[in-house]
């Protein structure tokens, strides 16, 4: 979920962070200031974002939200060192892949029972198993993603493809024969970004019931890979050098990268996460109709899902008061402008309904249907997973997916040198 955008230096941000000793608590009945740390970087989201401190800090003259500018880049390099300086801020926004490294150090605040249960019983419970660490809500889960693809519907009509819908997706096989279908001349039937791929393969393996991951009752975590985690693998693996229906010009692109190729009719369909509507729709040439393709289906159509969360520093003057801006941020349909801002997938049931979020404009009912299979990426339960992901994974699938190791050594080198990282944050 997370994306690239501006670099906010190192030095303004951690500036900001260090500014005040995490919050300022209220003495003799005086105003008490939260620091809330938004990542919220599209211009929409981030308008809805200081909408929503502005009308808290209306009806709650006695706790003041201060808005802080936050990166993505960067933010937990800086958080770290606010942590480790004693000066956090009280309320932060980042997605769960970080909360299980912050909460097994004491840096996030056990949220289970400073939420209200109208809160929680909103929310998903897949979304919240994203947030929870060793039976502690560390972060209230908002907005989520799925993997989808966006084609060019006069490109699928033209090959006579059939346009899958919620109620009748494609399954892998079927979108093999669709990019067989597409793949016409200079035009291949799909490109797949591949340039930061691991999180994608993982949370698409699901598929086929592929978790990359034995978490034992401990906590230990060790890295397997069967054949349920080689379909996604090796199903993308033979596109490109098989059937050749895959670009291989873009092996090493990131999403946003093959949009210009995609208007361009260089590849009929792009995988990307689904906020990648926004990017197509303000980009795409006047005349350029696109389509949602759901998600696919394997074994199921289960998808791994990360999520945006709000966690409250283990070290804030007031949690309880942070937590209940936390509840306030997160309610439904604070979610729903919120999604619309990210064109992401609420996390709120409630908001999930809502007409807004399930128009045929700009693919928003096929988006919100594909919410339904979001589970848990396992990899969220793994300690030292960034580790594993930057040091081991990364690497190996580039050399995989650029043909110069196959299958079998690309899955033993997971394993083994994912092993020695995992060894050593294990109990």
């Amino acid at each position: 979920m997370r994306r690239t955008t501006l670099t906010l230096p190192a030095a303004a941000l951690s500036g900001t962070l260090l500014l005040t000793a995490c919050g300022s608590g209220a003495e003799d009945g005086g105003e008490a200031t939260l620091r809330f740390l938004s990542l919220a970087w599209q211009k929409q989201s981030v308008e809805a974002n200081k909408r929503l401190v502005e009308e808290w800090n209306e009806a709650n003259p006695d706790v003041r939200v201060e808005y802080v500018q936050g990166s993505w880049d960067n933010v937990n390099d800086q958080l770290t060192t606010g942590f480790e300086a004693g000066d956090p801020p009280d309320i932060i926004h980042n997605d769960s892949p970080a909360l299980a490294d912050f909460a097994s150090r004491g840096y996030l605040a056990d949220l289970t029972d400073l939420l209200p249960g109208d809160v929680k019983e909103d929310i998903r419970p897949a979304a919240w198993e994203s947030a929870t660490y060793q039976g502690q809500i560390v972060g209230a889960p908002f907005l989520q993603e799925s993997q989808v693809f966006i084609a060019d519907r006069e490109l699928l009509e033209k090959a006579g493809v059939r346009i899958p819908t919620p109620d009748k997706p494609w399954t892998w096989d079927e979108f093999a024969e669709a990019s067989r279908e597409l793949t016409d001349g200079d035009t291949y039937g799909v490109g797949w970004p591949l340039g930061n791929s691991v999180n994608r393969v993982l949370n698409l393996s699901l598929n086929y019931g592929g978790t990359f991951f034995e978490v034992d009752e401990e906590g230990n975590a060790t890295a397997e890979v069967g054949a349920a985690e080689r379909e996604v693998l090796e199903r993308i693996h033979d596109q490109i050098y098989v059937d050749e229906t895959a670009s291989p010009k873009t092996i090493g692109m990131a999403g946003s990268d093959l949009l210009p190729g995609f208007f361009a009719g260089d590849y009929a369909m792009v995988q990307a996460g689904v906020f990648a509507r926004q990017q197509v729709e303000e980009q795409a040439p006047d005349d350029f109709e696109w389509v949602l393709i759901p998600p696919l289906v394997g074994e199921t159509a289960e998808q791994g899902a990360t999520s945006q969360t709000l966690s409250v520093a283990a070290q804030s003057t007031d949690p309880e008061a942070a937590a209940e801006f936390v509840a306030y941020f997160v309610g439904a349909q604070n979610q729903v402008d919120l999604a619309l801002g990210d064109w992401l997938l609420p996390t709120s049931k409630e908001a999930a309904s809502a007409p807004e979020l399930n128009t045929e404009e700009h693919g928003w009912d096929v988006a919100s249907a594909s919410a339904d299979d979001l589970v848990m990426a396992p990899y969220l339960q793994v300690n030292g997973y960034d580790e594993w992901k930057n040091r081991v994974a990364q690497a190996a699938l580039d050399e995989y997916f650029n043909d110069q190791i196959d299958i079998d050594e690309l899955s033993e080198r997971l394993e083994s040198e994912g092993n020695e990282v995992l060894e050593r944050y294990n109990y």
